[in-house]
Parts: structure tokens; sequence; C-alpha cells
């Protein structure tokens, strides 16, 4: 069985897509075999990220690992049976299809709640949520006194993972392994970094998911998209001389791999 790895986070502009790549691309890159599903039928960032790298390779006969990228199938709605939903029975089939030729199945999400999205949620084995490193992100994952910034109780999106993880209890596969990852992290504001930090440690204990570092800021990630191409590929392109800064951006790459602790990777990248 393919291992799922599900990106999801309702309010968008987290570099959700960005995070999805650079993971996927980093299995690949590791000799694994990865399939590929952007559940954002509208926006498709991580699918034309894909498409782009797809073409930079053709164009100049690059030899960039990549994962496998597939659409979902259309159904023909007149053939479901009483109840079935359409967009379910295309995921399923989705799934189907990379599943018995990869070792990882990784899904973009859109950045708002839908029935693809909240599927894709109830088949994951590891949930990657990222978010801005900031209070009016933290609303994603719980409601919160303005004053005091007391946790008061989850959110809509806490409540669908919850639920995601009591249909896979009932289904008997083991738990959903859920990581927060603080994107965007900066220098400045260091207060409210901290204040961020304290509050997603102690809500991570009250809704069981485990806290990491994500990506910075950083200009770099705007201008490889259009060539498909991730932190990982720029010594492969001919850059040798990496500056600090991407030098940095590898590294969190590594640090997120470590983390991720996704079963039979050894993160050689």
């Amino acid at each position: 069985m393919a291992h799922i790895i599900v990106f999801g986070n309702e309010k968008g502009g987290s570099g959700k897509s960005t995070t999805c790549m650079h993971v996927a691309t980093a299995l690949a890159r590791m000799d694994h075999k990865v399939g590929a599903l952007d559940l954002d039928i509208r926006q498709r960032s991580f699918g034309r990220y894909l498409e782009n790298r797809a073409a930079y390779k053709k164009t100049t006969e690059q030899r960039l690992a990549s994962p496998r990228l597939i659409a979902l199938p259309e159904v023909d709605e007149t053939s479901l049976g009483p109840g079935e939903n359409v967009y379910d029975h295309r995921l399923s089939i989705a799934i189907s299809q990379l599943e018995a030729s990869c070792d990882f199945i990784c899904i973009d999400c859109p950045g708002s709640h839908t029935r693809l999205s909240q599927v894709a949620h109830s088949m994951a084995d590891t949930l990657v949520t990222p978010m801005n490193d900031s209070f009016v992100d933290f609303d994603l994952l719980a409601k919160t006194d303005v004053e005091s910034e007391r946790v008061l109780g989850p959110s809509v999106y806490s409540e669908m993972v919850w639920n995601a993880r009591q249909l896979r209890a009932q289904a008997g596969l083991p738990p959903l392994d859920w990581i927060v990852l603080r994107n965007r992290l900066g220098t400045q504001f260091m207060h409210n970094k901290k204040k961020v930090g304290d509050a997603l440690a102690g809500l991570s204990k009250r809704i069981g998911f485990r806290v990491a570092a994500g990506f910075s800021e950083r200009v770099i990630f705007r201008e490889l998209f259009p060539r498909g191409l991730t932190l990982l590929d720029l010594r492969d392109i001919g850059i040798a001389n990496l500056n600090l800064s991407n030098i940095a951006a590898r590294q969190e790459v590594r640090d997120l791999m470590k983390e991720l602790k996704l079963p039979g990777v050894k993160v050689t990248i």
C-alpha cells in the first residue's frame, strides 16, 4: 500500500503547494516512486508546478526526478450506486491507479473546505498543515479569545481532522500522523513568534499534532515555479555556487524531510 501524504490548509496562502512540491520531489530524488494529485480544481498550483517541471525537462533535456502526476478521472454519474458521491468515486479511482506502482502519494488540497478535501483527509496516513506563523493563521486550528488569546476550542478544520481520525479508526487503519508546519518564520517580531510557538505547543497536546519548522519567506520560491524547479535542483541545473540564503533553504528542506518521519525513508538529499 502506498503511504498517502495530504497537504491541507483551508486558509490558503501558506505555502502549501510549494511545500507539497518540495516533499514530493525530494522523495522522488531519493529513488522512491511518487504519485501526485492536485485536488484544487480551480487553482491547480501543484499541478501546474509539475507541468512546468515536465516542460522544462523536455526543453532542456535535464534528467530531474519527478513525481507522476495524474488528473482525477471523469466518472459517468449514471453509473454510481445509490448514495454514492461522484467526488468520492473519482478520488478512489485515482488513488487505485497510483497505489499499485507508488511508494508515496502526495495530495495537495484546495485552500477551502470541499468534499474532495474532506475525503482526502480521511485517506491520509500523514497530514501536513502549513500555516503562516501568526495568530491570523492560528485561527485555522482553534478558536481563541481576542483579548487574552486563550484557546476556546478547536476550529472547524480541526474538527474535520478529528472526524478523519475517527473514520480511520473505524476502518482499522493506523493512526493519522498530523504535522503543523510553521512557514514563513522570520527573525523579526520575536515576541509574537514566541507567543505563537507557545500557543501551538499547548494546542498540540490538546488536539494531537506535531509542530515542525517549515520554510522561511524567500524570493527564490517564486523564481523556481515557472520552470518547475525546487531548491534541491539548483546544482543539477548548473548553479554550483549557491548563496547563503539558498544553502539555508536547502537545509530547511532536509530538516523537514527528517521531521516527517516517513516510513522507509532515509534522508539522503
